[in-house]
């Protein structure tokens, strides 16, 4: 497994703890965290745990800022909707649509990258967010392929529908059905690509990709095309991308512009990514977790803790669950104080 990684560890007893932790717990999560609510939180850790690192690719260790990086996501989720939806369920739409769409968001990723990032980095960051602007208009106004902002509902493989049964009687409390299927499936995936990432991050490419960030001149005086590193790191961010939309889409079962395409999912992989630390890619899979169960889970315990306190001044209001964004925002703000590198960056700093 190291020399599967090039060596590349989270860099910190405390950090390599918590990566195995997190592997082992969605691994087993079926088992561990049994039910319906468990599952889907899961599934969505794995998903974006994959969608951050491949921004962090672009941000953390190339130093490119980018606002489109949903856009590519939407393509993936998109290519696997639209055939599911028109042809029928089918393992060839589904493998299919995820090649497409990892293609089609690669070249649209390098056209971008060749055309905008030669200007300075504020205006290729302006460049991206009018380009996933401009998608997000196509997404909702082209209704006879997109299904517009209603989106597109179609059928899964019946061995990914909750009908599917592997083993008629549950072990250790768990049924072996489509959903069980399904979420291994998206967990299998995402760990081969989080492997590959890391693979990549840490190849002689990896090590060029880093050298820009820090000085893309000195980069360039030493003979290196910075522009067309720059744009294969696009191209390969932005495919890994459009593969997390597709699981995303198998996972609703339904794809449409607020699941995939919203500015609101963009705030969450920055978060991500600068909770856990730029340039690790271990920190935006911490990152992801941590902001994924603060979606699910912030709420009810916010709602536990304005229980208990009843009948105190102030508390129960200050612990309403609708106030879940207000604590989350609190988060962010102690994290990025005292961990200023993120959880996993710091970690590393303090080790060196």
């Amino acid at each position: 497994m190291r020399r599967l990684i090039s060596g590349d560890r989270p860099g910190h007893p405390l950090a390599d703890l918590l990566m195995l932790a997190l592997l082992v717990g969605l691994a087993f999560a079926p088992f561990l965290f049994p039910g319906t609510k468990s599952m889907a939180a899961a599934s969505r850790i794995c998903i974006f745990i994959v969608l951050a690192a491949s921004y962090d690719i672009l941000l953390g260790y190339t130093g490119i800022v980018s606002f489109a990086h949903t856009m590519f996501f939407a393509i993936g989720a998109y290519a696997v909707a639209i055939p599911l939806a028109q042809g029928g369920p089918s393992w060839g739409a589904i493998v299919g649509g995820e090649l497409a769409g990892a293609a089609i968001a690669a070249v649209l990723a390098g056209l971008i990258a060749l055309l905008s990032l030669r200007v300075q980095k504020i205006f290729f960051s302006m460049i991206t967010l009018a380009v996933a602007s401009l998608a997000g208009i196509v997404a909702a106004q082209w209704r006879d392929v997109t299904g517009g902002e209603d989106g597109l509902t179609f059928s899964l493989p019946a061995a990914l529908g909750p009908g599917f049964r592997m083993v008629q009687e549950p072990f250790l409390g768990v049924r072996f059905d489509g959903r069980l299927v399904t979420y291994y499936l998206i967990f299998g995936v995402c760990l081969v690509l989080f492997g590959l990432m890391l693979r990549i991050v840490n190849s002689p490419f990896g090590r060029v990709l880093m050298a820009i960030r820090e000085n893309e001149f000195r980069a360039e005086a030493l003979g290196y095309r910075t522009v067309i590193y720059r744009t294969i790191a696009s191209a390969q961010a932005a495919a890994i991308a459009a593969v997390a939309g597709g699981l995303m889409a198998i996972l609703l079962r339904y794809n449409g512009p607020q699941s995939t395409l919203s500015f609101e999912i963009m705030v969450d992989i920055l978060l991500m990514v600068v909770i856990g630390g730029m340039g690790t890619l271990y920190g935006p899979a911490l990152g992801a977790t941590v902001i994924v169960l603060a979606q699910y889970y912030l709420q009810p315990g916010l709602q536990a803790a304005s229980d208990a306190v009843t009948g105190w001044p102030v508390l129960p209001q200050l612990f309403h669950p609708d106030r879940w964004l207000l604590w989350l925002g609190v988060l962010f703000i102690l994290i990025v104080y005292f961990l200023p590198a993120g959880i996993i960056g710091t970690l590393r700093r303090r080790v060196r």
